[in-house]
């Protein structure tokens, strides 16, 4: 893993934001700018304010990385205006962001492309008032079966997500959901190991990295149990057999690739009892606080974060610099 002249460049590494993840991205883009720091690279943090696009403007950096959650770092909004700037970023472009965010337009890639995820129903909360509820969930849980996955079809970090495992519980989930989003993602549960799976382009192709087990102590990885020390506990590399494991990674690439993204990504799976994996959701700005899954992933893999970051940056200041060619 060359990182070359890296020293040479200056980084932005863009933390904070205005969503519910505002303190996750806060931490995740401390430890991005230690990691950067501790490979020599000239970096410092800024959040998404105000102030951003003078300093852009004023003196542009040779690549940014996105450490926002929520929809400022994953909805492609915020890439689409650096994009505007002439700015360079780590990771994927506006237009692959949009749709990876968007939970059931990313599941519809995914089940053309042949990917295993699980069935699933999107519903927006002004249908779900116009048809009527109650009949509604009936059909639902009719067509689903139980338990189900009740979600936000665009967030992160376990927010407004709930597992409902008798018909009664149901309404009081889509009321939490709704909370979060306007579009409820319902979707049949799938029992079994919860891995994560980060998928890296160090110049060689897309690469799967181990994949990390989690084991939520209440048995659900809500937001309190991926940021809260001593709710979880996590496995890297995961406990598979190494057939199920190399599916795994099969399996992560495939999504990956299919819905077109670059440098890095994290693919969240299930593997059921059977050793088949199903893809939940794939998300473009993993966290990369000390309880998140990606920096696991790279000890995992014998891999130095900060060199990894620091060949990423400069893989991006290189696409602006062809770009001027």
């Amino acid at each position: 893993m060359d990182t070359g002249t890296t020293t040479d460049l200056r980084v932005l590494v863009l933390a904070g934001g205005l969503s519910y993840e505002r303190d996750v991205s806060l931490r995740s883009g401390r430890r991005v700018l230690d990691a950067l720091r501790s490979a020599g690279i000239e970096a410092e943090q800024r959040d998404a304010d105000v102030s951003l696009l003078p300093a852009l403007q004023a003196d542009p950096p040779d690549a940014v990385v996105i450490a926002l959650h929520g929809a400022t770092g994953e909805d492609g909004s915020l890439r689409g205006v650096l994009d505007l700037c002439d700015v360079q970023y780590v990771g994927c472009d506006a237009r692959t962001a949009r749709l990876a965010w968007d939970k059931p337009s990313a599941k519809a890639v995914l089940r053309e492309a042949g990917i295993p995820t699980p069935d699933w129903v999107a519903l927006p909360h002004d249908r779900f008032s116009e048809l009527g509820a109650v009949a509604v969930l009936d059909r639902i849980v009719d067509r689903l079966g139980l338990p189900l996955m009740v979600k936000p079809a665009q967030g992160g970090s376990g927010l407004g997500a709930a597992v409902v495992r008798d018909a009664g519980a149901l309404p009081a989930a889509m009321v939490g959901c709704f909370a979060y989003d306007s579009t409820a993602l319902v979707e049949r549960y799938v029992a079994g190991m919860d891995v994560a799976v980060s998928v890296v382009d160090l110049g060689d192709g897309p690469q799967a990295l181990p994949a990390v087990e989690i084991v939520p102590r209440n048995g659900v990885y809500d937001y309190a149990a991926r940021y809260t020390a001593g709710l979880t506990t996590w496995h890297s590399p995961a406990r598979l057999d190494p057939e199920v494991a190399a599916e795994v990674a099969r399996i992560a690439l495939a999504a990956h690739t299919a819905l077109g993204l670059r440098d890095l990504s994290r693919v969240d799976l299930i593997v059921d009892s059977d050793g088949r994996p199903h893809v939940l959701e794939v998300n473009v700005a993993p966290g990369m606080t000390e309880t998140s899954l990606m920096p696991l992933a790279v000890q995992a893999a014998g891999l130095d974060f900060g060199k990894l970051l620091a060949t990423m940056v400069a893989r991006a200041s290189a696409r602006g610099r062809r770009g001027l060619d």
